[in-house]
């Protein structure tokens, strides 16, 4: 089977529940979202990753390889993951060939180390659901995957679990997962009903041996009023799960603009507060 994917690194987690934790991170390519409103006032949105592809189609020979490219400053951050002018920075491989990638980027080439503690393995986008669900099943029963332990699924929670990956991690739990779940409020510039997805959300939180949790994207208050609307629609659904708030900002002005406002937000509501760990080491850097 042939996979494609964005990139891979090893690096800390930088949001949510694992905030620290050191994770191979697998950005798989495709989206069925492009976020233009992301770091722009309500109602607007974005040229950019149609901007960076004009430059990158004009000056071709400065731009060789993923970390060539620019960060963005307005919607989505990974536009490379799903922007089809970025199609050529993509890596096309086999599973043999991405498990022996991913396991060179750990430690000592392995998810469980000598002292007890394990690499997580976080796998993201893009929308990393949307069409590589038959490739995980094949991944996590790789003979050199036996010893990893965790995965985590980075998911904007609109895609519905394919049955026999359903079966598999349901059947399987030797792996504990753990549902990321951002789903996208309207600072995204996506519209509610195509966004809040409160029966996918439930199919996640019935797989035995995981955990859900949401991280909202904020900028202001407006946009936290939208943070208790879904967590009540979700929770009239049947899913209750801790519930992150993380300021927008791709880059770090306009994330250090927005993060202690948030963090405020967070702490008058009871809601959790989620940094953005690798922006404030790496600055959000491809690759971090």
């Amino acid at each position: 089977m042939k996979i494609r994917y964005t990139e891979a690194f090893y690096s800390v987690q930088g949001e949510g529940r694992f905030t620290g934790v050191p994770s191979v991170f697998l950005r798989m390519y495709g989206c069925n979202f492009t976020c233009p409103g992301f770091g722009l006032p309500h109602g607007t949105s974005t040229t950019e990753p149609d901007d960076i592809a004009a430059q990158v189609k004009k000056n071709p020979h400065l731009y060789k390889k993923l970390d060539d490219l620019p960060l963005a400053t307005t919607g989505c951050d990974s536009y490379a993951a799903w922007h089809p002018a970025f199609k050529k920075f993509q890596t096309t491989t086999d599973v043999d060939g991405l498990v022996e990638y991913l396991l060179s980027l750990t430690p000592d080439g392995r998810w469980t180390q000598e002292n007890g503690q394990d690499i997580h393995l976080v796998v993201t986008g893009g929308e990393p659901l949307l069409g590589w669900q038959r490739m995980y099943t094949e991944l996590f029963e790789h003979p050199r995957m036996k010893d990893l332990k965790n995965v985590t699924f980075e998911t904007n929670t609109t895609q519905t679990l394919h049955n026999d990956f359903k079966s598999y991690l349901t059947n399987s739990q030797r792996i504990h997962v753990t549902w990321s779940c951002s789903p996208k409020l309207s600072v995204s510039g996506h519209d509610w009903d195509d966004a809040i997805k409160p029966d996918i959300a439930r199919s996640y939180s019935d797989i035995p041996n995981s955990q859900l949790y949401f991280k909202f994207v904020v900028c202001d208050a407006v946009d936290v009023d939208e943070v208790d609307r879904a967590v009540s629609v979700y929770g009239s659904n049947g899913v209750q799960a801790p519930v992150y708030l993380m300021a927008v900002g791709g880059t770090t002005d306009s994330y250090f603009k927005n993060g202690k406002a948030v963090a405020e937000i967070a702490l008058e509501k009871g809601y959790r507060y989620s940094p953005r760990l690798h922006v404030d080491v790496f600055g959000n850097a491809w690759g971090t």
